[in-house]
């Protein structure tokens, strides 16, 4: 089974983040610009939390709040359940599933954000795997 090293070197390693500071409006601003589903929070370098747009339809929509008003930490997701370049892909669809999350940002050993998976990204990998287990195993069968 491949890792999540391999999957970030064909998705690449671009990552979008906001500052906790940040008003809500401006993330989600940015999640449509960048056509992404979540961004990490962070403070400089360091990761402190992530944001979705389910955080901001639970947190600001449905209760009431200004997007334009209410910073990011206050909605923001946190702690922030991270993988490492070298943990498998089926490993982090099971953690997706447990803990009923859809972003995973990849740390270093010195805990450097170094890209991020999501839930569809993992999925397309393991239906690439899949698919080519099958051509293997229907050219072994046809030879």
């Amino acid at each position: 089974m491949r890792q999540v090293k391999h999957l970030l070197q064909g998705k690449g390693d671009q990552v979008f983040a906001v500052e906790p500071e940040q008003p809500v409006l401006q993330a989600i601003q940015a999640m449509a610009d960048h056509h992404v589903g979540a961004l990490l929070v962070m403070r400089g370098s360091e990761l402190v939390g992530i944001v979705s747009e389910r955080d901001y339809a639970r947190k600001v929509i449905l209760l009431g709040r200004s997007s334009a008003e209410t910073p990011v930490w206050q909605i923001m997701s946190t702690p922030v359940e991270t993988v490492t370049p070298e943990h498998r892909i089926e490993d982090c669809m099971r953690l997706c599933t447990q803990r009923r999350i859809r972003h995973l940002p990849v740390v270093d050993e010195q805990r450097r954000v170094v890209g991020v998976v999501s839930i569809g990204d993992l999925v397309k990998a393991v239906i690439g795997e899949q698919a080519e287990e099958l051509a293997q195993l229907q050219r072994y069968i046809a030879g």
